[in-house]
């Protein structure tokens, strides 16, 4: 196994610019003394969890955007980067294991009747979860196979991730189409480049804003596959249902 180590100067930034945090979740023995270090080297550090890593003598340390960090038992020491599974078959991103966990847990927590959901036709064989702005024109042309999608049996769940961010004009357009009595129909539309009522309601789309920055997003469209991979930007259809098995 080995590691892929970015220069402290990253790390310090990323430690900098980082918020607060909520209550961390802490597994293990060498935990407790691992968060106070930290807490006490950087205090605001927002840990979401430190459990053991899968190499004797290292702690996942776990942030709340998703970055995962390595500490030594004794918590003397922090590694930033990914912990790479060295094997026969090639190289396995324990990294991204832990991360996928962390993703399933907060799209499992959002309730269905706050995405826009175009269904499956006949038997549902899977889920896409995309995070989606209406004016990204890879969003735009994702959009168009969705129909294709649905026949393959794929559902797909749509989450709001105004690009422009909360309060902006694409915030006000994709909370129009939240809020619409038909609102598959006004985000087709809004995808078309076509104009909505503007409407405004109790909506989920600033939550759901925030819950993409948590879960690493950082463009247009977002995929969060059911086995919780992340798959930045557009695919077509075939390609797509071939990441989630479904291509025979």
């Amino acid at each position: 196994m080995f590691w892929l180590l970015r220069a402290p100067v990253l790390l310090l930034v990323l430690l900098t610019a980082l918020g607060a945090r909520g209550e961390a979740s802490l597994t293990g023995p060498a935990a407790a003394e691992i968060y106070a270090r930290l807490d006490s080297a950087r205090p605001g550090l927002p840990i979401q969890s430190i459990a053991p890593a899968p190499v004797a003598g290292l702690y996942a340390v776990a942030l709340d955007d998703g970055t995962i960090l390595y500490a030594t038992e004794d918590g003397q020491h922090l590694l930033a980067g990914d912990l790479y599974e060295i094997s026969a078959s090639g190289l396995r991103n324990r990294s991204e294991d832990v991360r996928s966990v962390r993703r399933l847990s907060l799209l499992e927590a959002v309730p269905e009747d706050d995405m826009i959901i175009f269904p499956a036709t006949g038997e549902r064989l899977g889920v896409v979860n995309v995070f989606t702005d209406v004016d990204c024109g890879f969003c735009q042309k994702l959009h168009q196979e969705v129909p294709a999608l649905n026949r393959m049996g794929i559902e797909v769940r749509y989450l709001a991730f105004p690009r422009a961010g909360v309060g902006s004009n694409a915030f006000d357009k994709i909370v129009s189409a939240w809020c619409a009595s038909d609102p598959k129909a006004a985000l087709t539309r809004l995808k078309a480049g076509e104009p909505v009522e503007p409407k405004r309601c109790v909506n989920p789309v600033a939550d759901q804003y925030r819950l993409g920055q948590q879960l690493g997003v950082r463009g247009t469209p977002a995929l969060f596959l059911e086995d919780g991979r992340y798959l930045p930007g557009y695919l077509p259809a075939d390609a797509l249902a071939a990441e989630m098995g479904l291509d025979g």
